[in-house]
């Protein structure tokens, strides 16, 4: 699976500390900070987009290269209890993903370029996600955690009211996204603050393609869905 790498990078960011496993009980990094009702932090990362297609027929497999982007934003807590919380992550997501065609989409098409074979699609979303954050109990300085939700983007790199298409090389995307999410962390508390690393993968809900208007036109005529999926990996500090 193209995304275990970011779980790797994950395993390893968190390894320095899971020696607190295996010791006996330790004097309690900021013991009551936890017990506030509100609290607030920040978060950057990374993330590793691309596109799930669907197709109408069988023509081959558009290849989406995912590329390496970044996320920064604030991240806002709302306790409900030691167990569960509610977070609010909005932020900036910069991701870019290379699509390349495979020559069957042309098929009829009397001549064809290397360009007209490949697109980049450049994204910059500003994201709004809402998380339940579910946590074991505390032992020692760390506490483990799943989180699961939904979220929604507007993307500020898109070109969805742009009149040009794939005809003058305008690959075009809506405009909204929306998502769920699922992921895991762990909270590590320091003598100062808390550091939280955590992984979590993000779906799209909805179509983001924007059809070309050639209802024949070989780059979105065989597209049934167009939607994101990736990973994110980010560090939060609160």
């Amino acid at each position: 699976m193209k995304y275990l790498y970011a779980l790797f990078i994950f395993i390893f960011t968190c390894q320095i500390s899971t020696a607190q496993l295996f010791t006996k009980e330790k004097v309690k990094n900021n013991a009551s900070m936890d017990k506030k009702t509100i609290s607030w932090g920040y978060y950057f990362g990374l993330n590793n987009f691309d596109f799930k297609f669907d197709y109408n027929t069988n023509k081959g497999d558009i290849f989406s290269e995912p590329g390496l982007g970044f996320n920064v934003g604030l991240a806002g807590d709302v306790r409900i209890n030691d167990y569960i919380n509610i977070r609010l992550e909005p932020g900036l997501v910069i991701t870019t993903r290379n699509l390349t065609y495979p020559i069957d989409f042309f098929e009829g098409v009397d001549e064809v370029s290397r360009n007209d074979l490949f697109r980049e699609v450049r994204s910059t979303y500003v994201y709004l996600p809402l998380l339940f954050k579910f946590s074991t109990k505390r032992f020692n300085n760390f506490k483990p955690f799943v989180m699961g939700g939904i979220s929604t983007a507007l993307n500020l790199s898109s070109n969805q009211d742009n009149p040009d298409d794939n005809s003058s090389g305008e690959f075009r995307t809506k405009k909204g996204v929306n998502f769920y999410e699922l992921g895991v962390g762990i909270d590590f508390y320091l003598y100062w603050f808390k550091f939280t690393p955590s992984i979590r993968g993000v779906f799209a809900l909805n179509d983001e393609l924007i059809r070309d208007k050639d209802p024949d036109s070989p780059w979105t005529s065989n597209i049934t869905s167009m939607k994101t999926r990736g990973v994110f990996i980010n560090f939060t500090f609160r």
